[in-house]
């Protein structure tokens, strides 16, 4: 669970600078070889120049480098003159007292009044003061490499301007380096620093850093830094697109008690984004209120015909909020808020009446011209201004055009928000069919097919019991046998029933359909629903839809019931037997142009090929069919088994990296209910196998779904798996084996019979927990267990010879040989550690060193830390050295490798790249290698590798 923030809080950590950190470590160190260096670093208020400079400036006293520090005050152009240098020379005071000034206190009195009485002379001739500071940075940085910081210049008097000039362009000391930052967003066209900042540009050794905004995985790792947890995907959406990646903005939305909402602006964040615009004159203010009914963007033409003022007098406002950095003229005519949520703080603060009127406004501009708003987007536009408006009659019925028109762009999520508000404007609006040319349960049964497409399965619950009441079965049985067949699965999605009730009323109302076509589909999806639960009821069903589909010449009923026909026979047959049917539905899928029939044959085929052994195969195939998911918009739902297909099968393959990546992007869809399932477990069990903080967490939530009164059988074996999976990694010997127990006597044992692939996993994990806690009960359970189920491919002759062998009843040798031929790499390295100790102990020490070695290198290569730190111990206690474990210092083969490309500077985004891995899981690696090599930052680390030799050239 998420820790709630409840005052605002910061975050402790740079997120996304890596780049920019390599820059200002880059300068530093052409300083210290004595090229000229200065930068400057630009970006708007709150992204993080601040938070930049401090972890820059912890880096360079780190490596030896004496930091002074000055900051404007926003006094003014005629303010203080030189107070940032004023506060660079009395932070030097306070380090070195007066002996850093060699004698020419009276001098510097002129900037620091604590020196003394400023000479009679000193304020005659500025050029002596510019000399008089330069000469002094040149003795210290003569003594060490020096770094100055002016914060704030955007806020800089002219003085200060003239001898950061002169310090840029004549002083040129050696071993210095002067790093400025400023607000970019502060810069009107008149501002005094742009011409300053053009003039600067042109020096030899300037350099220029822009601080953009975070992208969405930045968010959501200040998030996770805030929230001490990883946030959902949901919430990291909502914060990002508010606060478009500004950290200030997201450590101010963090604060709110629900962000994952869209919760009220802090009062303390309004007031400071209003502020600006209140030094806007009232007609540019007027102009921004309107603006910000339109939306983030707003085209001119239609913020004219909204405004409906004189061409000239909206020009003069435009001009105006554009000059203050409010609004970025486009482009293409258009305007757009510098900041969203300036915009959304001015829509917040219209008055009722204004609200309505300039919504209603804008309605009925883009209804008489549709040309006004992007492509496509009229309808929608139409419908929100009319709701904003409280145009009841007209919201309601542009809410179902707009909702046609986001289901034909398959833009489902969109569409059911569309529909959820048209089904509460119906209680509202008189006469509402008239309007919508429909009845009430053909609205409910629109909304619940768009929730499902959604994701948004807990509403389309909830509407199937609303549809159901309203619909007469006797008189339109079809309507009713498909409200039935959804709210089954919905149930079972949520684990509530495994809804066969609901399933078998729904085949009886199938035999009073009249229409062929749409009793054969009917029943093709009735059969795939029941095949989890009744396989020979669901073959039998799948049968009678092929045979009606073959009758009809309907290609794709035919298809799915060849889906449901082949899953079912892959189980009481084959997996080649199914795999062949899968193939030849996919075939006819495509040739039908049925893209959600063929994805769905997809996700079986990537399945089946795992089950052989194929993964290379298993991971193209759900690899190839994710666009396809996504073009029609069901990625949340069947598209998310395409994912943990894929991750799967790269897991098998060793491939760990790509696999984080692939199941980061199945978190961010945020399947439904027991939908969440197959990516879940996966992650937990990667992040188990190597150490993850959150890999406890993960499991937890996983395993929490064994409570739910219905499972299918296969996700019901492998939270068992994982729930004992979890215990031994926590090295709860104990917990695993009564867990074991506990699972081998609730689990039916026809359900071991048919799903194998997940039996032997749940058998292995089972009796290694017996052997761990030297449980009876536990091993004979296993052993019982054991003697039922079936061995057929690769992977489950493995698992058989592993239990074997765990058992003491068959040969590590042999469990290892079979490990190498089902080639999954970390089963292979765990009983390679497994087959050492037994030869340690049969005292056969070459063997045993041996297969640490190879072990050792697979676990480096996946960084399965746990793993990698059983070997190490493993062959200390066995007396041997330099085999297996981690490489130099403690870090693994893939640290060095990622410890080598932050040592040439590049970022985690970079690294990624590089590495064919994501952004998360980069960051992921070097947080470990700084906490390894207990370094304070990712630039210490670099120099901590570099002199202890842990850094080769790469060849």
């Amino acid at each position: 669970m998420l820790e709630p923030v409840t005052a605002r809080a910061t975050s402790s950590v740079v997120v996304g600078r890596d780049g920019e950190l390599a820059a200002l470590r880059d300068a530093l160190k052409r300083a210290r070889n004595g090229e000229p260096a200065a930068v400057l670093v630009g970006g708007e208020a709150g992204v993080g120049k601040t938070r930049l400079v401090d972890e820059f400036r912890g880096a360079a006293i780190a490596d030896g480098a004496q930091v002074l520090t000055g900051q404007c005050l926003e006094l003014g152009e005629e303010g203080l003159p030189f107070a940032p240098f004023a506060a660079a020379l009395r932070d030097l005071m306070r380090r070195d007292s007066r002996a850093a000034f060699a004698g020419y206190e009276q001098e510097f009195a002129r900037l620091l009044p604590e020196l003394g009485p400023p000479s009679a002379e000193s304020g005659a001739d500025r050029g002596h003061l510019f000399d008089l500071v330069a000469g002094l940075f040149e003795r210290l940085a003569a003594e060490r490499t020096l770094v100055l910081i002016i914060e704030d210049l955007h806020w800089a008097d002219r003085s200060t301007r003239d001898l950061i000039a002169f310090l840029i362009r004549s002083a040129r000391a050696a071993r210095l380096l002067l790093l400025v930052t400023y607000r970019s967003d502060e810069l009107h066209r008149g501002h005094p620093l742009r011409p300053f900042l053009a003039e600067l540009d042109r020096v030899r050794g300037i350099e220029r850093i822009d601080l953009d905004r975070l992208d969405r995985e930045g968010t959501a790792e200040i998030l996770s830094h805030l929230l001490r947890g990883e946030p959902s995907p949901a919430m990291a959406d909502q914060v990002h697109d508010r606060a478009q990646g500004n950290p200030f903005f997201i450590e101010e939305l963090a604060a709110c008690s629900d962000p994952e909402t869209s919760c009220a602006l802090p009062d303390s964040l309004r007031d400071l984004l209003l502020s600006r615009v209140d030094r806007l004159a009232e007609p540019a203010q007027r102009v921004l209120r309107i603006a910000a009914v339109g939306g983030n963007r707003v085209g001119h033409r239609l913020l004219a015909q909204a405004a409906a003022l004189p061409e000239i007098e909206l020009e003069e406002a435009l001009r105006a909020a554009v000059a203050a950095q409010l609004l970025v003229a486009n482009p293409d005519g258009g305007y757009e808020f510098r900041h969203a949520l300036v915009r959304e703080a001015v829509h917040d603060d219209l008055l009722p009446g204004e609200h309505a009127r300039l919504h209603a406004r804008f309605a009925a501009a883009v209804e008489a011209e549709p040309h006004l708003v992007a492509a496509g987007r009229a309808p929608a536009e139409i419908a929100h201004h009319w709701h904003a408006a409280q145009d009841l009659p007209r919201a309601l019925a542009a809410a179902l055009v707009a909702a046609d028109a986001a289901g034909a762009r398959y833009a489902f999520a969109e569409k059911n928000q569309l529909l959820e508000r048209a089904l509460q404007l119906w209680e509202v609006v008189p006469d509402a069919p008239t309007i919508t040319g429909m009845d009430h349960p053909a609205l409910l049964e629109q909304s619940l097919n768009a929730a499902i497409k959604a994701g948004d399965h807990a509403r389309a619950l909830s509407v199937t019991r609303a549809a159901l009441a309203e619909v007469d079965s006797a008189r339109e049985p079809l309507r009713a046998a498909r409200l039935l067949e959804r709210r089954a699965k919905l149930l079972r999605t949520f684990g509530k029933s495994d809804g066969m009730t609901e399933l078998l009323q729904a085949y009886a109302l199938a035999q009073r359909v009249d229409s062929g076509e749409q009793r054969a589909h009917l029943v093709a999806d009735l059969a795939a629903a029941i095949a989890s639960i009744d396989r020979e009821e669901a073959g039998r069903m799948a049968q009678e839809a092929a045979a009606i589909a073959r009758d009809l010449g309907d290609a794709a009923a035919g298809v799915s019931a060849a889906i449901t026909f082949g899953r079912v026979c892959s189980r009481a047959l084959s997996a080649e037997a199914g795999l062949a049917e899968m193939e030849r539905a996919a075939i006819e899928a495509h040739a039908a142009h049925d893209v959600p029939g063929f994805v769905r044959a997809v996700v079986n085929q990537s399945d089946l090929l795992y089950e052989l052994g194929r993964y290379e195969e298993s991971a193209r195939a759900a690899e190839a069919g994710l666009p396809h998911a996504q073009r029609i918009g069901i990625t949340r739902t069947t598209g998310v088994f395409l994912l943990a297909n894929h991750a799967e099968a790269l897991m098998a393959l060793g491939r760990w990296d790509e696999a984080e990546a692939v199941l980061a992007e199945a978190f961010r869809q945020d399947p439904p209910g027991t939908l969440a399932l197959p990516y879940l477990g996966q992650r937990a069990r990667l992040r188990l196998a190597r150490g993850h903080p959150t890999a406890a967490d993960l499991a937890a939530r996983a395993i929490g779904f064994l409570s739910a009164a219905y499972l299918a059988p296969q996700p019901r074996l492998s939270l068992h798996e994982l729930r004992i999976g979890a215990a031994l990694a926590a090295g709860d010997a104990p917990g695993a084996a009564a867990a074991a127990v506990a699972a081998l006597a609730a689990i039916d044992p026809a359900d071991l019979v048919i799903e194998p692939r997940y039996a032997w996993p749940l058998l292995a994990a089972a009796a290694r927990a017996a052997a761990a806690a030297a449980d009876p009960r536990a091993r004979e359970a296993v052993e019982r267990a054991v003697a039922t189920v079936p061995v057929r491919y690769p992977a489950e002759l493995a698992y058989a010879a592993e239990v074997e062998a765990v058992l003491g009843r068959g040969a590590w040798p042999t469990a290892t040989e079979a490990w190498r031929r089902a080639g999954q790499a970390y089963r292979l390295a765990r009983v390679l550690v497994d087959a050492a100790e037994a030869a340690a102990g049969a005292g056969d020490r070459a063997a045993a060193a041996d297969a640490l070695a190879e072990a050792g290198q697979l676990a480096a290569n996946l960084d399965a830390a746990p793993l990698i730190e059983e070997i190490g111990t493993l062959a200390r206690r066995i007396g041997l050295r330099g085999v297996g474990g981690p490489s130099a210092e403690g870090l693994t083969s893939r640290e060095l490798e990622v410890l080598r490309l932050v040592a040439e500077g590049l970022s985690n985004r970079r690294i990624a790249e590089r590495l064919f891995i994501s952004p998360k899981t980069a960051s992921v690696h070097v947080s470990r290698i700084i906490a390894k090599l207990e370094a304070a930052n990712r630039v210490e680390a670099a120099a901590i590798a570099h002199r202890l030799g842990l850094i080769t050239p790469a060849r």
